[in-house]
């Protein structure tokens, strides 16, 4: 690689410590197979209460969140999202078995409007989203959503976040999202079934060594 060698140390953080980031963070992956089972009253609450103390833009707090931890709901999330036909091949039923869904929402107009104030408007982002080159209600959903996995796994549960793609509009008629609304994805969680598991394509993708991703200085690509 052109430049200094990149190497990490552990002297820079405890990872031993019960819960620390780091811990968490090597714990984190997708889970495609989860048990029917009903998580703690009040717990998720709990959870995006923690997961939206995160960044957002001007603190406009434009995240909003869809919780469905009711069977009957989540049901009507995967009924509205495949066919029979489709459920029948889908390579991961187990995800289907998760007990929540939590569907995080941009909501531009408050970004709009944040930015309309005395303190923001020379930055004329208030004028409407097309002046924003980054839609940061969906990049503030995405801190908050990242926040809201690694609490999860810090108590125990098991995630997988995936996109709504074709099946946005229908799951916000269905579940009565307002239009200008827009779904970052929807993130599943439960805990794990262990002895049924569902490895992807993806998750046997190596991961890119460090000296690929990080650029010293300048953009400069490794030997």
């Amino acid at each position: 690689m052109v430049g200094r060698w990149l190497k990490t140390s552990k002297s820079w953080s405890n990872s031993s410590t019960k819960n620390s980031v780091t811990e968490t963070l090597n714990r984190r992956k997708s889970c495609r197979s989860f048990l029917d089972c009903k998580l703690p009253d009040g717990l998720i609450l709990d959870l995006i209460d923690k997961a939206r103390r995160t960044p957002t833009a001007g603190n406009s707090q434009g995240v909003e969140f869809l919780v469905l931890d009711e069977k009957s709901l989540v049901e009507d999330f995967w009924r509205v999202s495949f066919s029979e036909k489709d459920k029948s091949t889908f390579s991961f039923p187990g995800l289907l078995r998760a007990p929540v869904l939590v569907i995080p929402f941009g909501v531009p107009s408050r970004y709009i409007e944040r930015y309309k104030e005395n303190d923001k408007n020379y930055t004329n982002l208030g004028e409407n989203t097309k002046e924003w080159k980054v839609p940061y209600w969906l990049t503030d959903a995405a801190f908050a959503t990242m926040a809201l996995q690694l609490l999860a796994i810090e108590n125990q549960l098991e995630t997988c976040f995936i996109g709504l793609f074709d099946r946005e509009e229908r799951i916000k008629e269905t579940f009565s999202i307002p239009k200008t609304y827009e779904a970052l994805g929807v993130l599943i969680l439960g805990y794990p079934d262990t002895e049924q598991v569902t490895v992807g394509g993806s998750q046997k993708r190596k991961r890119r060594p460090l000296s690929e991703v990080v650029h010293l200085g300048a953009w400069q690509p490794p030997l």
